[in-house]
């Protein structure tokens, strides 16, 4: 079953078919900025399992702190980062699982790891159960 999102202003929207590969949060210093926040939270998808369904995104590429390029996706018009895409994740989509239009489906996206932890801020305390990667993988 196909899940939709967009961006705060609804200029762009996505779709993503079938179940995540991965769901993470990551506590790297782009997430942070990325998110406006202490980190992100992620669902990665297959390439092919993600569509652009309207809309332009303004596209920003930097290297991250993986060492690899990352190309965020956001809306021009209110800012939004939709999704990531870039050689620390080849073939796959990172979406920014807060952009899911049905807010119900948070509920089945419990991360299931935690990236970059030792730059995890004190006060965040450690997902239980989820796997706590001191990078990436």
């Amino acid at each position: 079953m196909a899940q939709t999102g967009s961006c705060m202003c609804g200029a762009i929207r996505y779709e993503v078919e079938g179940e995540p590969a991965m769901k993470a949060l990551c506590h790297c210093s782009d997430c942070r900025k990325i998110s406006g926040s202490t980190y992100s939270t992620n669902a990665v998808y297959p390439a092919t399992a993600f569509k652009l369904v309207s809309g332009t995104p303004k596209l920003h590429t930097k290297i991250a702190d993986s060492g690899k390029n990352f190309e965020s996706h956001f809306c021009g018009d209110c800012g939004s980062t939709l999704w990531r895409e870039g050689g620390a994740f080849p073939g796959l989509v990172v979406v920014k699982i807060g952009t899911l239009d049905d807010l119900t489906a948070l509920d089945d996206l419990k991360p299931g790891a935690e990236l970059f932890v030792p730059r995890r801020v004190p006060w965040v305390t450690a997902i239980e159960g989820a796997q706590q990667a001191q990078g990436m993988s």
